[in-house]
C-alpha cells in the first residue's frame, strides 16, 4: 500500500456514490425484479457507501428496466446515514421521485445540443427551463438537487466539446440551485489530459463549488482518468458495481467505471473510501448470479492484492 500524504493536493478520502441499481441496471437485457433490486441494495448499503443511486423516474417504455422505481423504494430498507437518490428527466419524473421518498434528485442536461435531444427528446434551452421547474419542485420540498452535464468529455455525436461551454452549462445550473455538480464522460471519450484540463477550468471559474465526476471505462481509460482527476484533488466520484451499464441513448457508451476496481485502486494507494472491499465485491457476485452473465470487473477476477501474499 502507498502512503499519498507527500503527494501535494492529493485527497486522504474518497467519497464514492453508487450508481450501479440505475446506470448500470438500465442498460442490462435482463430486467431485474422488484426482490432482487432490493436485496442488491440491501448488500450495497452493508459495504459502507453513504450514496445509492436507487432508479430513475423515467418512461417504462423507454427505460423498462426502471418501471419499478417506485415500487423499489416503497420496500427499501434504509441503512441510517444513506442517501437514497433517483434521477428524474422531467417535472413529472421530479414529482414521482419526491412522492417515493428519494433523498435527492439528479437533474439532467447535456453538453450538446444532439445527446440532450437523444437522452431527454428536447434542446439545451428547453431543458434549462425543464430544469429550472424541477429546481423549484425539488426545493421546495426540502430536497437537495445535483445536476448532472452529460457528455462534458466529449459526445458521440457532436466530438469534441468546448470547454467553455461545459463551463457556461455549469454556470446556469448553479444559477438555479444545484447543490452539487457532476461532469460526466458519458461514453467514454475522456483522457487524463482531458480530464486535467476541465477540472483547472472548472475550479478557476467556480473555485468555491463541490465538483463529481462520473467516468467511464468504454475505452480503458477510467481509472487513468480517475487518478488525472486526484492530482487536481477531486474527491467525489460515481461509480457501478461490476462495471455494468452505460447510456442507452448514445453509441460506444458501455463501460461504466467498477466500483470495486475503483476502491481497490485507491485502498493500495493509501486513499481512505470508508468502504469493506470485501463486501462489495460479494454484491458483485450476487449481481453476476441475478443477471446471468459475468461483469466487467477485474477485482472479482484476480482477488485483492494483500489476499494474494497473505
Amino acid at each position: 500500500m502507498t502512503n499519498t500524504q507527500g503527494w501535494p493536493g492529493f485527497p486522504q478520502r474518497v467519497r464514492i456514490r453508487e450508481v450501479g441499481p440505475r446506470d448500470g441496471l438500465q442498460n442490462e437485457d435482463v430486467v431485474l425484479s422488484t426482490a432482487e433490486k432490493l436485496c442488491l441494495l440491501d448488500a450495497l448499503g452493508a459495504t459502507g457507501l453513504r450514496e445509492i443511486e436507487v432508479g430513475a423516474f423515467v418512461r417504462p417504455a423507454n427505460v423498462p428496466q426502471m418501471a419499478d422505481t417506485a415500487e423499489v423504494f416503497a420496500a427499501l430498507r434504509r441503512r441510517p446515514g444513506v442517501t437514497y437518490s433517483a434521477i428524474a428527466p422531467n417535472v413529472v419524473g421530479a414529482r414521482r421521485a419526491i412522492a417515493a421518498g428519494a433523498d435527492a434528485v439528479q437533474v439532467f442536461l447535456s453538453a450538446s445540443e444532439s445527446h440532450n435531444r437523444s437522452n431527454v427528446n428536447m434542446g439545451i434551452e428547453q431543458s434549462l427551463a425543464n430544469v429550472a421547474e424541477m429546481a423549484a419542485i425539488v426545493r421546495a420540498a426540502g430536497r437537495p438537487f445535483d445536476a448532472v452535464l452529460s457528455v462534458a468529455f466529449g459526445c458521440p455525436f457532436e466530438g469534441d466539446v468546448p470547454i467553455a461551454r461545459v463551463l457556461e452549462l455549469c454556470g446556469r445550473l448553479l444559477d438555479l440551485g444545484a447543490g452539487q455538480l457532476t461532469l460526466g464522460d458519458t461514453t467514454g471519450m475522456g483522457h487524463p489530459l482531458l480530464v486535467r484540463q476541465v477540472v483547472i477550468a472548472f475550479r478557476e471559474r467556480f473555485p468555491r463549488q463541490p465538483l463529481r465526476l462520473h467516468l467511464h471505462s468504454a475505452r480503458g481509460a477510467g481509472l487513468a482518468n480517475i487518478l488525472a482527476a486526484l492530482e487536481q484533488g477531486v474527491s467525489d466520484f460515481d461509480s457501478s458495481v461490476g462495471g455494468i451499464g452505460g447510456c442507452p441513448f448514445a453509441p460506444g457508451a458501455p463501460g461504466n467505471l467498477c466500483t470495486e476496481d475503483l476502491t481497490h485502486m485507491l485502498h493500495e494507494m493509501g486513499v481512505e473510501t470508508g468502504l469493506d472491499l470485501a463486501a462489495l465485491m460479494d454484491a458483485a457476485r450476487m449481481l453476476e448470479t441475478m443477471l446471468g452473465h459475468t461483469v466487467p470487473s477485474q477485482t472479482i477476477k484476480a482477488g485483492i492484492c494483500k489476499h494474494l501474499t497473505g
